[in-house]
């Protein structure tokens, strides 16, 4: 098999690239963002968020607003408003290497670049995607890599717990927020694993952060599971909240999964590289898929090679 690239227009996101091979596509903004914007199994609905209406923004005082527009974005953790939400509102450069397209912003006001590497496997519903802030100011500067991906309504996320054996040590991590109500109906936690449910119903957010030691998460909509790889958790390295590698966040309007990557200090020139691999796994009979039985399947792909 071979992929296919192409430039159209995709619903009012503007011109987008696409990346496709016989199992699947993945779609990417050009004209804002970027943002990755669609990615399904062929026949299958986009799991990604779609925010059409533009329904979720954030003012950012001194510049226009912040937009959303949905799917995967490369933000600069920790979270702060103006930098984190220094508007992305308009075109990207992109370039091509073979299969391999990168999208690069242009610097933000406050001294960093962001650029995502996007590759679609040839035969397979695997994507790669290496998210990279460069500090293009001419002093350090401290971030972390904060890749976060806005999935669509409907779903159920499961990740699974550290079971690792630390003896007389703690072996879990849980973050919370101030309005992360540990009641919520959405939520539930077990020795094995996390679980958030999206419900248009519930207005209200939800956010956890983890430490993810099993290497993936996985959503489950539309007849299909997203499966996201997690970065490995270094014990020896500081993480913008906690000692976190992984947080999800849900509204009424999506559920989001999001990797962050080592909070230290970048020299002028240096980047914060964070990578990670996508898959879709089909779900024909639309039930909740246990966590053992994704790892069999994502096995078979070589997800984890």
């Amino acid at each position: 098999m071979s992929v296919s690239i192409s430039e159209r227009e995709y619903l009012n996101f503007g011109k987008c690239i696409f990346l496709e091979n016989d199992t699947a596509a993945v779609g990417i903004t050009v004209d804002v963002g970027p943002r990755i914007i669609y990615f399904s199994l062929k026949g299958h609905e986009n799991v990604m968020f779609l925010d059409e209406a533009r329904r979720f923004t954030e003012p950012v005082k001194g510049y226009e607003d912040w937009v959303n527009y949905g799917g995967h974005r490369l933000w600069c953790a920790p979270e702060v408003n103006p930098e984190t939400y220094s508007p992305d509102n308009s075109p990207v450069e992109h370039t091509a290497d073979g299969d391999t397209i990168t999208f690069t912003a242009a610097p933000t006001p406050f001294g960093k670049q962001f650029s995502l590497t996007v590759s679609l496997d040839p035969d397979k519903p695997v994507v790669k995607v290496v998210h990279r802030i460069r500090n293009v100011s001419d002093a350090p500067a401290k971030y972390a890599a904060w890749a976060i991906t806005g999935l669509t309504v409907g779903g159920v996320l499961k990740v699974p717990m550290s079971t690792k054996k630390t003896g007389y040590l703690g072996n879990r991590t849980l973050a919370l927020w101030d309005y992360t109500d540990i009641n919520d109906p959405r939520f539930s936690m077990t020795n094995a694993e996390i679980r958030l449910r999206q419900d248009i119903y519930k207005h209200n957010a939800f956010k956890i952060g983890i430490n993810a030691e099993d290497g993936y998460a996985a959503y489950a909509v539309n007849g299909q599971v997203f499966v996201k790889s997690v970065p490995a958790h270094d014990l020896e390295a500081r993480y913008p909240d906690f000692a976190c590698n992984f947080e999800t966040y849900t509204n009424s309007l999506f559920l989001e999964c999001e990797n962050i990557g080592e909070y230290r200090e970048y020299a002028p020139g240096e980047e914060a590289v964070l990578t990670e691999k996508w898959c879709l796994l089909d779900d024909p009979s639309y039930e909740e898929p246990e966590l053992s039985d994704i790892k069999k399947e994502l096995d078979k792909t070589g997800f984890f090679s």
